[in-house]
């Protein structure tokens, strides 16, 4: 019988091991645009352009993080062959809550696989419950807490469409972060791994307590969302879960407010300190005279290290003026 000691060196060598792979991967990053899209000088001209003319073209003060830009990603998806477009697209941000559609990811493609399903009970323990306050106050369901029992899909709507931290901490472990890496690293997306949990490092699992906080670049979160859109995460079904998670977001304050009304956005926000995020899917079927309708299809990606309340105005222009460039838009 393997003595409990001996148990907890394995346990501690195996965390390093991980941590170890993480840093390797995080060091060798891809950011390389993938060949499924088409690139064109204009269309990147014409987003510059929007950035200057919104404000945030700047370098800014992130305090530890040291010196930082914005990282724009556009996807104009009305055209046979998707074209990509961006402004420092891979520079590597905090990207705050976004990076929980990683986690649903990985959920959802473990349920596929028949390891558990959607409505398999799980027990909340703490130092998981880490909510004092919903994220979006006028949520009616309440905060989680240590012995709740609820499913992983409710779990996955509280993450997506309320963004709560301790739902993410629980499918944190339920996923493990390994195997959610390893997709992430199928994908291409090196460098944007989950590192960390939503909570204090003080509470962390051996390994991970010590690890840097997880980044990744509007180029990965858009290619992201179009792997969503053409359904190829994963699979078609895991693709389609997830749109559906994505368009019951609730929080509606940041590229939300520059859209129009018909337009449906599949979409997810990430908030916190300096770090105002938003990634989504936009479609909109537009009137166009004796042609009929146009669809308006396209992904937006942009995460800030601009403090919410101060780049809320500047996004909601960002995402009209977008908006206005792919309805108007000739060929590139």
């Amino acid at each position: 019988m393997v003595c409990r000691r001996e148990r907890r060196q394995r346990r501690v060598k195996y965390v390093l091991t991980i941590v170890f792979l993480f840093i390797c991967f995080t060091v060798f990053s891809q950011t390389r645009i993938p060949s499924y899209y088409k690139q064109s000088k204009r269309f990147n001209k014409e987003l510059k352009k929007i950035v200057h003319v919104v404000g945030l073209d700047s370098t800014y003060d992130a305090g530890e993080d040291g010196m930082e830009t914005i990282s724009f990603a556009v996807i104009d998806l009305t055209k046979k062959k998707p074209l990509f477009g961006g402004v420092h697209a891979d520079n590597f941000i905090y990207p705050a809550s976004v990076y929980k559609m990683y986690v649903a990811m990985e959920i959802l493609k473990q349920v596929s696989n028949g390891e558990y399903s959607l409505f398999t009970p799980y027990i909340v323990h703490s130092p998981n419950d880490v909510d004092k306050g919903k994220e979006i106050d006028y949520d009616p369901r309440p905060l989680l807490k240590d012995g709740d029992t609820v499913t992983i899909n409710y779990l996955l709507d509280l993450m997506i469409t309320r963004s709560d931290n301790s739902a993410a901490n629980c499918l944190i472990d339920v996923a493990r972060r390994p195997r959610i890496n390893q997709t992430m690293h199928e994908n291409n997306w090196n460098g944007s791994e989950v590192t960390r949990k939503f909570l204090s490092r003080k509470f962390e699992d051996p390994g991970y307590d010590s690890i840097k906080s997880t980044e990744t670049c509007a180029l990965h979160a858009a290619d992201f969302m179009y792997k969503i859109y053409s359904e190829q995460l994963v699979t078609p079904w895991v693709s389609r879960q997830l749109k559906v998670l994505l368009g019951r977001q609730l929080d509606t304050t940041k590229l939300s407010t520059g859209l129009p009304a018909t337009a449906m956005f599949y979409h997810k926000t990430g908030w916190w300190s300096i770090y105002t995020n938003d990634v989504g899917i936009v479609e909109e079927a537009r009137t166009n005279g004796l042609a009929g309708q146009r669809k308006i299809k396209y992904i937006i990606s942009v995460f800030t290290p601009i403090a919410e309340e101060k780049v809320r105005p500047r996004l909601k222009e960002l995402s009209k003026r977008v908006h206005d460039l792919i309805i108007n838009r000739e060929n590139y």
